[in-house]
């Protein structure tokens, strides 16, 4: 594991996830939402963004945290040896979102201050919109570690039993 992507529906854990991957194997860990979001909560222009992913994409090793399927997505399967996708019910994402609440996070550069309806909304929708979209596009990418946790316990097992 060399090259890894870390997918799945806001709050599921993505970056605690990849704060560990990289604490185990030293990688360099790039957060897709650092990258996109500016502190006063704008956003780059996607053509930047699409070339800062290239610039990663290049690099010998990297784990990369965030979905951004209209991002390079392909690209950044084609790249990657392996793909962890937390795969995890909405309530487990909800509470994951609510537990960040006020507390500073070293993938976003801001600290959320409330609950955005909009976006529990989206975490509401995603196992309908946005997790049938993952599950075809990795399907069209066999040649990669493939890796699909239901929950933070299977997550965490993984972590601890992993040799490499």
């Amino acid at each position: 594991m060399k090259r890894i992507l870390v997918i799945g529906s806001p709050g599921a854990g993505k970056s605690t996830f990849s704060r560990k991957l990289h604490n185990k194997f030293d990688l360099p860990l790039f957060y897709l939402d650092n990258l996109f979001w500016k502190a006063d909560k704008t956003t780059i222009p996607p053509k930047m963004l699409n070339k800062q992913i290239r610039s990663i994409l290049k690099q010998p090793q990297w784990i990369i945290d965030g979905n951004y399927s209209q991002y390079l997505l392909d690209e950044r399967l084609d790249a990657c040896d392996t793909v962890f996708f937390l795969d995890y019910d909405v309530e487990t994402c909800l509470q994951g979102v609510r537990d960040r609440i006020r507390k500073k996070r070293p993938d976003l550069p801001w600290i959320e201050q409330e609950e955005d309806p909009e976006f529990m909304e989206y975490i509401r929708q995603f196992p309908l919109t946005k997790r049938p979209q993952i599950i075809e596009t990795l399907s069209k990418h066999p040649q990669i570690n493939q890796y699909q946790f239901k929950n933070r316990k299977y997550a965490s097992d993984f972590l601890n039993q992993y040799k490499g």
